[in-house]
């Protein structure tokens, strides 16, 4: 299933990672949450293939390791969603649909 819209919504902040929110649940390693506000990466839904890091024209993503996830051992990570530009490049081109770009 793709990332939620409205996550916001319908989740709560259950912690912060490398400077983002990360809304809930969390219960490592299978449910990962997902990262972000403004750029967020639904980390039960990437595959950590990386077409969001290759695109992205202002480097906001970096390389998380997740040990023991089923679907990928490392995910995409906002580390700098403050830098987005909101192209939309990466939400575009995510093959899973794990990614979700809010306005702000």
């Amino acid at each position: 299933m793709p990332i939620d819209p409205d996550f916001q919504t319908k989740r709560q902040v259950v912690g912060e990672h490398n400077g983002h929110k990360v809304w809930g649940p969390v219960e490592a390693p299978t449910n990962l949450g997902i990262h972000g506000t403004t750029t967020s990466v639904d980390w039960d839904v990437c595959i950590g293939d990386g077409v969001c890091i290759d695109v992205c024209p202002v480097s906001l993503y970096d390389w998380a390791d997740s040990p023991g996830h089923p679907l990928s051992e490392r995910k995409s990570d906002p580390a700098r969603e403050q830098d987005c530009i909101q192209c939309l490049a990466c939400e575009m081109q995510c093959p899973a649909v794990a990614i979700k770009i809010t306005p702000h």
